[in-house]
């Protein structure tokens, strides 16, 4: 996982894009008020996709019957 601040980032912001979609890799920024993570939309929706699948009883008790 990459780490940068806000300054960096607003620098460097459309490098900072490139790298996240290209390596799928998550970039922590730090500010003041706290931290945000910035991820590619891909990895989003593998998030997004994971939650639902995850919330699902019957597919999980299925899974667990196929392992």
């Amino acid at each position: 996982m990459a780490f940068t601040n806000v300054s960096t980032l607003r620098k460097n912001l459309f490098n900072n894009i490139d790298n996240v979609i290209e390596f799928n890799e998550p970039l922590i920024v730090s500010s003041k008020k706290g931290n945000a993570v910035i991820i590619s939309e891909e990895e989003y929706n593998t998030m997004l996709e994971m939650i639902y699948l995850t919330s699902q009883p019957e597919l999980i008790k299925k899974i667990k019957e196929e392992i």
